[in-house]
């Protein structure tokens, strides 16, 4: 088995010597990831995505950090190294750099789990790509060109780090509009595969993802621990997922025998693999689906004075830029408000937000607001964040919080 032609380098990078204003240095120094283009004072003219950028102090001489220079993006350099100790971006480097993540990732492995994401961008040193795992199938994601020179080194080594039998490369929107490479979005680079629907294991619960046509890489990992939690909470209850997406929350819970489970989702598809994973798995619970919007469909269900013993809400990102937070702030009130209508007595509420401009402190206080204005006592028995393969290593980089409210209502 050979790996594909098309991952070879069609271009060698160039070295680019650049000084930066004091404010793009203090970043540099203290390990932060981006440098944006108005923190740059000098730079080669004929910079190209994917060349290397050696960032040299303004003071002494002396190199600062190494990064890869990105023509298409504000974040102007992406850093690799920060720091003064001489490195070679080579494939050692990247080498050590998933070492390093995959040790990260072993606590998780010892569990029935065999899905996992091994790369997690700029978290782990590799700003613009993710490398997730189903089963035997490695996923490598490329957000952006800066990679392109480099993926014949890091895509060998992190199918060797994870032992997949297959490579599959999904390709940004952007990327896949770009002429410098010959790759194909869900190209199969390593091996072969068989389905692109992969079946998989999340803590002892069978699901499948579709490795070339959904979302990102065909699942989302970083809400694993709080299905695993929804669904321990679940036994003989019944329970609402809304946005469920592929009912990462909803087979959970079946799994661990809940009475009836009702998925809801704008998309009619998602709803098709939610009900096809939810029978990978023995259950004897109902699985019912509701096909709509959201905030619709809840005020429905209200209507009709419906309500379950666990409501999760998990809504796509409602803040793509800054100009959206306060939107995307009322959007979270208003669920919030809709949830708790739909929370029987003594029942389980399960606040989800994915929006990394919407600060976690802010998103726990608006809650909480919501909440205290209903005459109901509660009990906040969790606060939580990404799951362990999902590692914080910015301010920026911390995006999922995930709350749990217990109504303590009297009898």
């Amino acid at each position: 088995m050979h790996f594909s032609e098309n991952i070879k380098r069609t271009k060698k990078p160039k070295n680019l010597a650049v000084k930066l204003n004091s404010k793009g240095e203090q970043f540099v120094l203290k390990g932060h990831p981006w440098v944006f283009s108005n923190n740059i004072i000098k730079i080669n003219d004929d910079a190209k995505s994917g060349d290397l950028a050696i960032i040299f102090g303004k003071r002494q001489n002396r190199i600062i950090g190494l990064g890869l220079y990105d023509g298409n993006s504000p974040i102007r350099i992406k850093m690799l190294h920060s720091g003064f100790e001489k490195v070679d971006i080579n494939a050692q480097f990247f080498q050590k750099k998933i070492d390093e993540a995959y040790k990260k990732r072993k606590g998780l492995l010892k569990t029935n789990t065999n899905s996992y994401r091994l790369l997690f961008g700029e978290n782990d040193g590799f700003p613009g790509l993710i490398a997730d795992v189903y089963a035997k199938v490695l996923v490598v994601k490329i957000y952006s060109e800066i990679w392109l020179p480099y993926i014949e080194m890091i895509i060998p080594s992190l199918q060797k780090t994870s032992q997949a039998e297959t490579v599959v490369v999904r390709l940004s929107r952007s990327l896949e509009q770009s002429k410098q490479h010959q790759l194909q979005n869900g190209e199969v680079v390593y091996g072969t595969l068989k389905n692109e629907v992969v079946q998989f294991v999340e803590h002892g619960v069978n699901f499948s993802a579709n490795v070339i046509k959904g979302h990102k890489t065909g699942y989302f990992l970083d809400h694993r621990a709080n299905r695993k939690q929804v669904g321990l909470w679940s036994k003989g209850k019944t329970v609402l997922d809304v946005f469920s997406y592929a009912g990462g929350f909803s087979v959970h819970a079946l799994y661990n025998g809940a009475k009836e489970v009702t998925s809801l989702d704008i998309s009619k598809q998602a709803l098709e693999i939610a009900v096809e994973n939810g029978k990978l798995n023995d259950y004897t619970g109902k699985h019912k689906i509701i096909a709509g919007d959201a905030f619709e469909e809840l005020e429905a269900l209200i209507n009709d004075k419906i309500t379950f013993d666990v409501v999760v809400i998990d809504p796509p990102s409602f803040a793509k830029q800054a100009s959206e937070i306060h939107l995307a702030k009322k959007k979270y009130a208003q669920l919030a408000r809709l949830g708790e209508r739909l929370t029987s007595k003594n029942g389980l509420l399960v606040l989800a937000s994915c929006s990394s401009r919407v600060l976690s402190e802010d998103f726990f206080e608006i809650n909480s607001r919501v909440l205290d204005k209903t005459n109901r006592n509660y009990k906040v028995l969790l606060q939580t964040d990404h799951d362990t393969d999902h590692p914080i290593g910015f301010p920026e980089g911390a995006y999922l919080k995930c709350g749990y409210y217990r109504f303590l209502d009297k009898k």
